[in-house]
């Protein structure tokens, strides 16, 4: 494209011409001073991107978290100049000293998009492959919010642009089938194919035919040639996608990478940060703009936002209008009084029970999904078995998205993060289950749903060796210790029905993702709940204690049972609940040394690895090897979690 930029002209190809050349300046010119960055997907891509923004996408500056806002997700996160550069031309408040600090300390364009940080960013991308599963869960958000409100309220599309990294990674697999599957219509994902990677050609690692694999998964495929740089063209088929109805869309879009630079167009070096000024003077002067850092003339920004806020207002205002009337309806899915929804609702335990907590947590949810109507939940392939089948539930399907029963298959990676999408849209509070040794399997979203702050629920059950006959492969011991080290990530492992209420309603109003790590086998109702608010309380009292016993999950009626036969051996013990450690972290040190007194011995115990429990205790009943294949009574036995071995592990520290 060599069409100079006209400053100040208003007919489309001068528009066009000058949105494109401050997008691919941005995108050259950013990466360069920052001394990192990925210039050449932005470039190649700044005619798509302005065509969505400018022709195709339903959206309001204005009001960046419009409810029925189409959204767009650049999966290839490492091109974030691109989407800076487009939400700076449409007036999301970036403003050119924001452009100028990419990637700089406190800037609002860090490397990679963040959602709750850059206005107008829908999700935290980067992880390849993540965004286009979050796009996946925000088109089923659209459409069971569509179905329950009425497309007056809700009718909006998710747009979101892949690269070949982010269709050669697995989760993309699980992700595009399940989406195929359910006929999302309403999704579009555009496939920037450069045949590109870091370490060079395609070819040099993949032959997939990424068009007959999509065919294959149910989706419409549109190859449109070369037509990268066509505008006109782009906006036909953009709204080609748009009015198909029965199945996602795929477009196929063959570009060139670092294009239109003389020295680097089709070229893997333009994926980094290899020009120099001269490449970038030689480029500009390709483009037909000046060989200026930053070029961005006041009166041509201020008429692209003066036209991104009259696109839509007509829309916007009929929308208003029409929330106004179903102002109720919307105000039901509100997050704001979901806390005190349930609590009217929630199940207490009576000591006359013993149910497994993945038990317990099924009847929760069934008392919930009375009450909160955001709720979908569902598991990969073991709904019934974790705990997350909502009885009488209808599922959700392409015939019935207003299901709130999910089934997402055996799908582990994609489920995590298309629950991200889904709590991201909003609207919705996604519950999803597996066991919990496959949490390895979702540790990208786990993460990604922490640094995003999604409120998703993930039920993690069966976690300990007392899964039993499965074996080691099955048989979780280090992933407790390893989720509670994400930041951010709430970790809560409650030991009978009552706690797992509570943990329930923690996980309500934590502004964030919850996993509740919860038992295969039935353990005694021991507590009132009351434990999780503070991560961890006394739940047996002596008047003198010698020592202290702390447990989480199962082992506290273990630590229970141990103090008794501490007591018929002269020595006193109290016990400690512990269900959240980021919790009782966060209690005043008046609190946290009241329960966990300095003076005296503290033994814990946990049927998985002890790291993490060190500044806790003096003394650990732990498993510190992989399991093995037994019943697991005698599994747990095997490994030393019993009543019997606490209690003598107990008078050695206390003698």
């Amino acid at each position: 494209m060599t069409t100079a930029p006209l400053v100040g002209s208003l007919d489309t190809a001068s528009f066009d011409a000058n949105a494109i050349a401050i997008i691919r300046g941005f995108a050259m010119d950013a990466p360069f001073y920052a001394k990192s960055g990925h210039q050449g997907t932005a470039m190649t891509l700044a005619p798509l991107a302005h065509v969505l923004y400018s022709r195709v996408m339903n959206h309001n500056p204005a009001d960046p978290l419009w409810m029925n806002r189409d959204r767009f997700i650049l999966s290839n996160g490492h091109a974030s100049i691109l989407q800076y550069a487009n939400l700076f031309l449409n007036g999301y408040g970036l403003e050119l000293a924001d452009i100028k600090a990419f990637r700089q300390l406190g800037s609002l364009t860090p490397g990679h998009p963040e959602v709750g940080h850059t206005s107008g960013v829908e999700v935290t991308t980067g992880p390849l492959g993540q965004g286009f599963a979050n796009a996946v869960g925000m088109a089923i958000a659209e459409s069971h919010l569509r179905s329950q409100l009425g497309s007056d309220l809700v009718d909006h599309h998710t747009y979101v642009v892949v690269g070949d990294g982010c269709l050669m990674e697995g989760v993309s697999h699980e992700a595009a089938s399940l989406a195929g599957h359910l006929q999302l219509d309403h999704l579009v994902a555009i496939f920037d194919d450069n045949k590109i990677t870091i370490d060079g050609a395609l070819d040099l690692t993949c032959s997939d035919n990424v068009a007959d694999r999509f065919r294959s998964y149910q989706w419409n495929v549109i190859e449109c040639g070369d037509i990268s740089q066509d505008c006109d063209a782009l906006e036909k088929v953009l709204l080609q996608a748009r009015v198909h109805v029965g199945q996602p869309t795929l477009i196929v879009l063959p570009t060139r990478i670092g294009f239109p630079s003389p020295d680097f167009t089709d070229k893997h070096a333009a994926h980094g940060n290899p020009f120099t000024e001269e490449h970038i003077a030689r480029t500009k002067e390709v483009i037909g703009m000046p060989n200026e850092a930053f070029w961005a003339p006041a009166d041509i920004v201020q008429q692209h936002r003066e036209h991104a806020l009259s696109r839509c207002k007509v829309a916007y205002s009929d929308w208003q209008n029409k929330s106004a009337k179903k102002s109720n309806e919307i105000a039901t899915y509100s997050n704001t009084d979901v806390v005190q929804k349930m609590s009217s609702v929630l199940p207490v335990f009576g000591n006359d029970e013993s149910p497994a907590t993945r038990v317990a947590i099924q009847k929760v949810l069934e008392e919930a999904a009375k009450v909160l109507p955001q709720l979908i939940s569902g598991a990969a392939d073991l709904t019934g078995n974790t705990g997350a089948k909502l009885s009488g539930e209808q599922a959700f399907s392409a015939s019935n998205p207003a299901g709130k029963q999910l089934y997402y298959g055996i799908r582990e990676h994609a489920m995590g993060s298309i629950a991200n999408g889904m709590a991201l849209h909003g609207m919705v509070l996604p519950v999803v289950g597996t066991f919990f040794v496959f949490a390895d399997y979702m540790r990208p979203s786990l993460r990604l749903a922490a640094l995003s702050k999604a409120k998703v629920v993930f039920i993690f059950s069966h976690d300990s060796v007392g899964v039993g006959e499965d074996g080691p492969t099955h048989q979780p011991v280090e992933q407790l210790a390893s989720l509670r080290i994400i930041p951010g990530l709430q970790v809560i492992r409650p030991c009978d029905g009552n706690e797992t209420a509570a943990a329930w309603m923690q996980a309500l109003s934590f502004d964030g993702p919850t996993a509740l790590i919860l038992s295969r086998q039935n353990l005694p109702i021991v507590t009132d709940g009351s434990a999780v608010r503070t991560g961890a309380a006394i739940i047996r009292s002596v008047d003198e204690p010698d020592l202290v016993l702390v447990g989480t999950g199962s082992e506290v009626s273990v630590c229970l049972e141990a103090a008794e036969i501490l007591a018929s051996r002269g020595v006193s013990a109290n016990v400690v609940s512990a269900p959240c450690f980021s919790l009782f972290d966060s209690q005043s040190d008046e609190y946290r040394d009241q329960v966990l007194p300095h003076d005296l011995p503290i033994i814990g115990v946990e049927a998985g690895v002890a790291s993490g429990w060190e500044k806790y205790v003096d003394d650990m009943v732990s498993i510190e090897s992989f399991g093995t294949s037994a019943p697991g009574a005698q599994a747990l036995e095997h490994f030393g979690i019993s009543a019997s071995n606490v209690a003598e592990r107990a008078i050695q520290l206390h003698s």
